[in-house]
């Protein structure tokens, strides 16, 4: 009878010591890579909303070089002084902001060119009304163009939001009202100089010109209407809504002005300057309203785009926590498992015998004697003859 032996202790296999690092770094790997992508689409609506509140910022440095460079307009239109000191202040104004974030926004070289048009018209005077009209009318078409270009570059026409979309895009139709009213007012003072032969020539231009005062009205409207039912803001649509009723007044009765009467289709010049003058106004206090309203939606938009980004962090830490957790947890056991197998190099060769380190022996009766062993064929048994010689012969 034998008793077997405990089963040997088996050393882990090099594919099981590693298996659990393997899957520690496949666990890493996928949580570093969203990390990562979560970070850079977070920095990315960062940098774009930053930009377009830059945008605005130039926006609203342009508001005050729109308007004194219309009322120039008019002034030298009508063959009397200009303040020359509300240009100078806004044009100043607005290169200052140019030369802070002009390179970012890839304007400076726009603004040059209008700057150096503007000064040139102040040097230039009142003398001929039809040349003022027409030098006037081209630095205002590098103004709009500046408008143009600064919210393309700033990233306000590609607005991922609707509300913010609309109110840049309504912020697009203010400076194109404003100068299409002040060039339909000054228009209708030199219809009344110009000879009867340009009668014609004359009321298509101020047909075409009340058609550009009310269409980027319209659309202004339109987009602020649109930008009140998709904000989630509440301070949105009363503050935006009663401004833009007068604006609206403003531009409905300027195009009623304009509009010919009688057969030699003319227009009344006073009520058309009035209703300009009302309709300018209007658009100044409208102004700064949109664009505050816009700036706002993109600080909102900043702060919680750094919330999501502390989120990140704090997730992106979370786990970390946790994987070091679980390396931790493979460290000791990769520890243990090394202790067990160089105590096992300790043991002595007959360890594996038994547990008690010493051979196996048959356990003995108590009170029993030793039985004696007998010789080789002195008997067979209890009572059995022995054999003799003539045992042999049978």
């Amino acid at each position: 009878m034998t008793v077997p032996a405990p089963p040997a202790r088996r050393r882990p296999s090099a594919v099981g010591r590693v298996l659990p690092l393997l899957l520690l770094v496949a666990l890493l790997a996928p949580m570093a890579l969203l990390f990562v992508q979560t970070w850079r689409l977070t920095a990315d609506d960062r940098d774009l909303a930053g930009r377009e509140r830059l945008g605005v910022e130039y926006l609203r440095a342009l508001a005050p070089v729109t308007h004194a460079l219309v009322d120039a307009q008019t002034a030298a239109v009508a063959a009397r002084p200009a303040n020359g000191e509300a240009l100078t202040r806004a044009v100043e104004a607005a290169a200052s902001v140019d030369a802070r974030i002009g390179d970012e926004l890839r304007t400076r070289e726009r603004w040059a060119g209008l700057r150096a048009r503007i000064e040139a018209l102040g040097a230039r005077g009142p003398a001929d009304p039809e040349a003022a009209f027409t030098a006037y009318g081209e630095a205002t078409d590098l103004l709009l163009a500046l408008h143009g270009k600064v919210r393309e570059t700033s990233g306000l026409v590609r607005d991922p939001r609707s509300d913010s979309f609309f109110l840049q895009d309504a912020s697009r139709g203010l400076p194109e009202t404003v100068v299409a009213a002040g060039r339909l007012a000054d228009l209708a003072v030199l219809a009344d100089r110009r000879p009867a032969a340009d009668r014609n020539r004359t009321a298509a231009e101020i047909a075409a010109l009340r058609v550009a005062v009310l269409t980027p009205a319209g659309d202004l409207v339109t987009d602020l209407r649109a930008a009140v039912d998709s904000s989630e803001s509440a301070d949105l649509g009363p503050s935006v809504l009663t401004p833009l009723d007068t604006y609206q007044r403003a531009v409905e009765a300027l195009a009623a002005h304009s509009a010919p009467a009688g057969r030699d289709a003319a227009v009344d010049q006073a009520q058309v300057a009035g209703a300009r003058l009302n309709a300018q106004s209007a658009a100044r206090q409208l102004q700064p309203v949109i664009l505050d309203e816009l700036d706002a939606l993109l600080a909102g938009r900043l702060d919680d785009l750094d919330r999501d980004r502390w989120l990140t962090v704090a997730a992106g830490a979370l786990a970390l926590l946790l994987w070091s957790a679980l390396g931790a947890v493979w460290l000791a056991a990769v520890r243990r498992a090394r202790r067990r197998a160089a105590e096992v190099r300790r043991e002595p060769d007959g360890a594996a015998a038994g547990p008690d380190d010493t051979p196996w022996q048959p356990t003995a009766v108590r009170g029993a004697e030793p039985r004696r062993l007998q010789p080789a064929g002195s008997a067979r048994g209890p009572g059995s003859a022995q054999w003799g010689p003539a045992d042999a012969a049978r």
